[in-house]
């Protein structure tokens, strides 16, 4: 991989790291750095004889300029093979490599490679978590005017996680972050303006910052155009790298070649993509390219149409012709292929060769976007932001415009967060997913409620737990989550991190029941119906719920059983045997004032008792 060899070690980075905070939390950075330039002139044994006062003066400063360049340089280059060294890292060894460089980079001056380190120490790399210390540093390099250090603190600032709780000053760091490029910052101040989170809603201002992450999204996506897994092969998984798999191009072509001429349609057309886009076992080929879509095509395959109208509509070894594009991607489209739906949709928006036509634009725009081709989702953003073609709409602009910018790089952290929960690494699980969840990720949301509410994490409070949950839970339900929306009923019903309020926990019961057809929510409306809990009680209406949660999902049934036998039982003893026929003995014999408040578990399990004893002899 490398023409390199470091032997790594944790201890080895944490030493680099503990010198580098020693610099940067020193109340005279500058004499460190000046120290240390000294001492790498000392090394090249620098010696200045025989020049006059003034030329000493002049050369000693173009000598220390020159030192001081040539250490940076020194910086900027193991900060640069660390990149490289981590981009094709395959291994948690060669990870550590990549991070022993930029230690090393760190101690050296470079910014970027401090941020790497603050960051390793914020989200836990290598066990190596230590907040306190990330703070340190972040505080160091924010007074640096660096936009990422500005955005953690922000991040850490909004939590409350080994700073003060302030959402004012985690306003402040997030504005600075956003006007210094942070794209974590901007999408950050666009969900809080969308929702209203410490700042006034204000859908306009949340659609400018979104815009401006949508737009390198999509920069970056149209740089990089290419086909997606449709029927997974061994070649595909070589290809892009999954399950398990490295990413290996000669394996990916020789497998593909293998189906290709065992007539596998798909396999020509990989094979096509391989040699349009070029690599390490395809080089650049726009001819072979042209020979193998052509084949697919043949077979009537939408890879290789689509394909084909890319050659047609960039003039990659043919000449530009969109009207053959039009008619490949047309092709390719009526068979379902997204990639060939937007750019019929981009043909038509843009004019490129034809005449423009929104609404056809939009109509296929919208069709690769039910596929989640993240372009077309893009231009759909862009003609609602723009009211091009389509009445404007500032909501629906802005919404899909978050679905953009949620394909970001910074959605590997699921991955992470989600196996560092998995190794019980909670702390370091709760760091990422927090960073998420603030970024307006409901998944996160949900998952940082969940381990929340687990208290496991030691890295906050365990009194702000339930309330920061239940606040997680309320930002995943108004973004559609009814799983939240019933989690919040729990919380006001039980007085998790808020007071008990049975009233509250009936509304939003409702909700999901309604809204979302939530058969724990009917469950446990029913269960409210039946006790007069918070709303006026209803037999009658409890039955329906109850009746209505068994027909939504299976996984109700039995629960729903035992509470309607309960609930006909209970309703049987009450009104008919006691209320009719011995209503003068009902104070007496009332189940309250003998078996205590849970009487209805104690019936309830003699009947099943009953039942189970009655089977028992049957069988015998």
């Amino acid at each position: 991989m490398t023409t390199y060899q470091w032997k790594v070690s944790v201890n080895e980075i944490k030493q680099y790291l503990s010198h580098i905070l020693e610099q940067r939390t020193s109340s005279n950075v500058i004499n460190k750095r000046e120290n240390l330039l000294e001492k790498k002139k000392n090394q090249h044994k620098i010696r200045i004889k025989g020049i006059q006062n003034k030329d000493i003066l002049r050369n000693k400063n173009h000598l220390q300029k020159q030192a001081e360049k040539n250490f940076t340089d020194e910086g900027d280059q193991l900060f640069k093979m660390g990149i490289k060294v981590l981009q094709q890292s395959k291994s948690q060894k060669q990870k550590e490599e990549a991070y022993l460089l930029f230690a090393k980079a760190a101690d050296m001056g470079n910014l970027k490679a401090m941020e790497k380190m603050a960051d390793a120490l914020l989200f836990g790399n290598f066990g190596m978590q230590n907040i306190t210390a990330a703070i340190q540093l972040y505080e160091s390099l924010a007074k640096e005017g660096s936009c990422k250090a500005q955005n953690a603190l922000g991040f850490l600032s909004s939590y409350g996680i080994g700073m003060e709780y302030d959402q004012a000053k985690a306003l402040i760091y997030y504005t600075f972050g956003s006007a210094g490029g942070s794209m974590m910052s901007q999408m950050i101040l666009g969900y809080r303006y969308l929702s209203g989170i410490n700042v006034l809603q204000n859908c306009e201002v949340a659609l400018s910052y979104y815009k401006k992450v949508a737009d390198h999204i999509a920069d970056t996506f149209e740089k990089s155009e290419g086909i997606p897994v449709e029927k997974v092969s061994l070649g595909q998984l070589h290809l892009i790298g999954r399950k398990g798999l490295d990413q290996d191009y000669h394996k990916a072509l020789h497998y593909f070649l293998k189906a290709a001429k065992a007539g596998s349609a798909n396999a020509m057309a990989f094979i096509g993509k391989m040699y349009l886009e070029g690599n390490a076992a395809a080089p650049q080929n726009n001819a072979t390219a042209f020979k193998y879509f052509s084949m697919a095509a043949s077979k009537g395959n939408a890879i290789g149409l689509h394909g084909l109208g890319l050659l047609y509509f960039y003039g990659k070894g043919v000449p530009v012709n969109y009207a053959e594009a039009l008619k490949y991607f047309q092709k390719a489209a009526e068979k379902g292929w997204p990639d060939a739906q937007f750019q019929l949709g981009f043909m038509y928006y843009s004019g490129s060769g034809i005449w423009k036509d929104y609404k056809l634009a939009f109509k296929y725009f919208y069709l690769a976007s039910q596929s989640g081709q993240p372009l077309a989702i893009y231009y759909l953003a862009e003609m609602y932001a723009t009211g091009t073609g389509v009445v404007r709409s500032c909501r629906t602009a802005v919404e899909l415009y978050k679905g953009v910018c949620e394909l970001g790089h910074w959605a590997e952290k699921f991955l992470t967060a989600y196996f560092a929960y998995k190794d019980g690494d909670i702390d370091s699980s709760l760091v990422q997913y927090a960073l998420l969840a603030e970024m307006g990720y409901e998944v996160a949301q949900s998952n940082l409620a969940f381990i929340l509410e687990s208290k496991k994490a030691n890295i906050l409070e365990k009194e702000k737990m339930y309330p920061m949950a239940l606040l997680l839970w309320n930002r995943a339900a108004i973004q559609g989550n009814a799983f939240a929306r019933v989690k919040i009923g729990d919380y006001h019903y039980y007085g998790y991190g808020t007071k008990k309020d049975y009233q509250t926990a009936a509304t939003h019961y409702s909700t999901a029941a309604d809204k979302y057809h939530n058969a724990q929510a009917m469950f446990n409306l029913a269960y409210m119906y039946e006790h007069g809990l918070g709303i006026t009680k209803d037999i009658h209406l409890a039955r329906r719920l109850y009746d209505m949660a068994a027909q939504t999902s299976p996984d109700a049934y039995i629960p729903v059983f035992f509470a309607l036998m309960k609930l006909e039982t209970m309703h049987f003893l009450r009104d008919i045997l006691f209320f009719n026929q011995f209503t003068m003995r009902w104070n007496w014999l009332k189940p309250d004032n003998t078996v205590g408040p849970h009487w209805d578990l104690f019936v309830i399990g003699l009947i099943v008792a009953g039942l189970i004893l009655l089977l028992r002899n049957h069988r015998g």
